[in-house]
């Protein structure tokens, strides 16, 4: 394996997880009397430009296939967090009806609607059949595919460049992440920008966020790799802001070379990860002690549940949370079912564990003693929404970064 940013070959291993199919290769009942197909799931280092990248088994193609189950507008606190942020770069760049955004990975449409909504021409790029039908049904156009530097010379050819490029959660799916960047370089217009959002490395380092590790996430990503393969397309990040999304994000501001003038948030963030440990070898040393210690007392947990003989269910069908019940071998003797807002997911099986996954309606009838919640992330707006179980002694848990009852 050689590492996908530098093509150094110095690569060191940081975490094994096992094997575990898929994290969103959810099962129909079908499916069930079929055997799956388990990959392992491990993470090396590049000891030259320090990518965290796991080792590739699949195809991104054979990944997000047509019938892929993530629908961004699922969450509540996603869909507002889009919706601020259209508010906020439409006045930052000042974007009008003859601006033109594009966004890679549109998904359903949860972002585009709002530049749609303010009439600015958008183009939604969104390889995944279903998410994509769902989007164009809102009247927001979309390209059906895979973005690469072909594919970017293809729109040009045929909208011209883009004032705005966004990329929201996907940069870390990208297994040629080089080729890439080479295609936002050559769709951006000259004054244009690209804004990137991804789970910052020096969090799920820091924290414990192991879960979020899965075959779709090719990379995990800090600011100094970021710039780092930015640089080599002749461009530049100009700022950078830290999100709390997805358990602590970056959104990275990035432009041609020289075209703006560079903010001190970005030297200082770099300094930041430095200081934390980033490249040093020796910080990434216990992430597979920590990711054990988890497991070990999840699995506790669990046995005294069951020999209490309480009704345990889970909460969001995330592929975090697959992440975790694989490396656990976790199955619905132990966790009976998980309720998921996502129709997709509904009447459906979890990957590897077979676990039902309900309506969350459901979740009232069947009074569950226990919820684990999977999307840690977005345990104070599920705790919100139902908090009238906690009342009648149901009791929330969430499991990373350390095992707490909410």
């Amino acid at each position: 394996m050689i590492c996908r940013a530098c093509q150094s070959e110095d690569l060191v291993s940081v975490i094994n997880l096992g094997f575990s199919p898929p994290s969103n290769a959810f099962l129909k009942k079908e499916d069930m009397m079929q055997g799956e197909v388990y990959y392992p799931l491990r993470v090396k280092i590049c000891t030259n430009c320090f990518l965290l990248q796991t080792e590739d088994f699949r195809r991104a193609e054979e990944l997000f296939v047509e019938d892929y189950v993530y629908f961004s507008s699922a969450s509540s606190s996603w869909l507002k967090h889009a919706e601020k942020y259209c508010e906020q770069i439409t006045n930052k760049l000042d974007l009008n009806p003859e601006s033109f955004v594009v966004e890679i990975a549109s998904n359903d449409g949860y972002l585009l609607k709002n530049f749609k909504n303010k009439n600015i021409k958008c183009l939604g790029i969104e390889p995944t059949i279903a998410a994509a039908e769902v989007a164009i049904n809102l009247g927001i156009e979309v390209a059906m595919d895979f973005f690469t530097e072909d594919f970017a010379r293809g729109l040009v050819d045929k909208y011209n460049k883009a004032d705005l490029i966004i990329g929201n959660n996907v940069y870390a799916h990208v297994p040629n992440i080089n080729d890439f960047t080479k295609g936002l370089k050559f769709l951006l217009s000259d004054n244009g920008t690209i804004t990137l959002e991804f789970p910052h490395v020096l969090n799920l380092i820091k924290f414990n966020q192991f879960d979020t590790i899965y075959h779709e996430h090719f990379s995990y990503l800090s600011l100094s790799v970021v710039k780092y393969l930015f640089e080599k397309n002749d461009m530049e990040i100009y700022h950078v802001e830290k999100l709390t999304t997805h358990g602590g994000s970056l959104r990275v501001f990035g432009c041609h070379k020289t075209r703006k003038q560079v903010s001190n948030s970005v030297s200082d963030l770099i300094e930041e990860e430095k200081e934390f440990g980033l490249f040093d070898l020796s910080q990434y040393q216990s992430f597979e002690e920590q990711a054990f210690k988890i497991k070990f007392s999840f699995l506790e947990l669990l046995l005294e549940f069951k020999r209490k003989n309480l009704k345990v269910v889970g909460y969001g069908a995330a592929a975090k949370g697959n992440t975790l019940l694989n490396f656990c071998g976790v199955g619905k003797d132990l966790i009976q079912y998980v309720y998921d807002a996502s129709k997709s997911k509904q009447g459906k099986f979890l990957p590897g564990s077979h676990i039902p996954v309900k309506n969350p309606k459901e979740i009232y009838a069947d009074k569950p003693d226990v919820v684990i919640i999977f999307p840690w992330n977005l345990s104070n707006e599920i705790l919100n929404e139902y908090k009238s179980l906690m009342e009648n002694s149901t009791e929330f848990f969430t499991i990373i970064p350390t095992i707490k009852k909410l």
